[in-house]
């Protein structure tokens, strides 16, 4: 292990936000310290740590529901940490990385850690680092991590891979939108938040989404969906209740663990990937020919096979 490892892993223990953010950027960019980063953080603090993914689309309020969610968090003492998700350009590889600007009123607090992410170009919506910078953010101390992605429909799976719980959160008033997610709204969330509830046509939205997650519900018992007025703080502190009554039941019944060993080896595969890329960059521009490309990427594959 380098000096400057232990450096950053010592404040990593001391929640020093500087370490913190230099921790996560060598990991971002797969620097040689990442490695021995990740290696020795606190294991017990990541088994520990609740993962709160809250996805839906565009105008929902899912940035407002956030802040809330850390007022209430941090009217209970807990340290939080942040992961703004935010969509990258595909040609620069740029984000706008406006949800930090939306969490302006906790940026002096010393107990809330944020980091804003690119997608950088996957559908999905989380970029291969978003794993290891929510272990970073919970060896730092962070009791709870919230997710907040770009919300951009059934694309966003992967924050339900990453998430211990996922909250989508709808509105009224979004029409066809609402009816194309309804297929995926079981696979997709634990939690169905209806924002801006005192909208015409909430009541209805609710008793529409009951009944889709009425099996859900059934199974543990506690109620999923649940209607908030986030800019007006209402409905948040019974929100953040049912959620902790359900981080216990899918604790006490190993489902926790279940969702956390698949998110791991998804990730695993996405480092695979992401290791790779440059060396298949490469050997592509290394290559002749104009095969079919499905046949070319058969050949490259090969190729490195054997190489190595």
């Amino acid at each position: 292990m380098t000096p400057k490892s232990e450096a950053l892993l010592t404040g990593l223990k001391s929640q020093d936000p500087r370490s913190i953010g230099r921790a996560i950027t060598a990991v971002e960019n797969n620097n040689e310290e990442a490695a021995a980063i990740l290696a020795e953080l606190d294991q017990d603090l990541i088994d520990n740590v609740l993962v709160l993914g809250i996805t839906g689309p565009p105008g929902a309020g899912k940035s407002t529901l956030t802040a809330s969610l850390i007022s209430t968090m941090r009217d209970q003492g807990q340290r939080v940490g942040i992961i703004a998700v935010d969509p990258s350009s595909p040609i620069s590889g740029g984000a706008i990385l406006g949800d930090r600007i939306r969490m302006m009123d906790h940026a002096l607090d010393e107990d809330v850690v944020v980091r804003s992410m690119a997608t950088r170009g996957r559908l999905g919506g989380l970029c291969a680092s978003a794993g290891a910078t929510v272990r970073i953010m919970a060896a730092s101390g962070c009791e709870v991590i919230l997710i907040e992605t770009v919300g951009v429909g059934q694309s966003e799976m992967d924050i339900v891979r990453l998430a211990d719980i996922t909250l989508m959160v709808l509105a009224p008033g979004f029409g066809d939108d609402i009816q194309a997610m309804k297929a995926g709204l079981l696979e997709v969330a634990d939690f169905l938040v209806v924002n801006k509830s005192d909208l015409a046509g909430a009541e209805a939205l609710c008793m529409d989404m009951e009944q889709i997650f009425s099996a859900k519900q059934e199974e543990s018992g506690i109620k999923r969906v649940i209607q908030t007025i986030a800019r007006d703080n209402k409905g948040i502190n019974a929100l953040y209740d049912t959620v902790n009554k359900f981080a216990d039941f899918i604790s006490s019944r190993g489902i926790k663990q279940q969702r956390r060993d698949k998110a791991l080896d998804a990730e695993t595969l996405d480092w695979i990937l992401e290791m790779l890329r440059p060396k298949f960059i490469q050997a592509m521009k290394e290559a002749t020919g104009k095969a079919d490309p499905r046949v070319r990427a058969q050949e490259l594959i090969n190729t490195l096979i054997s190489i190595h």
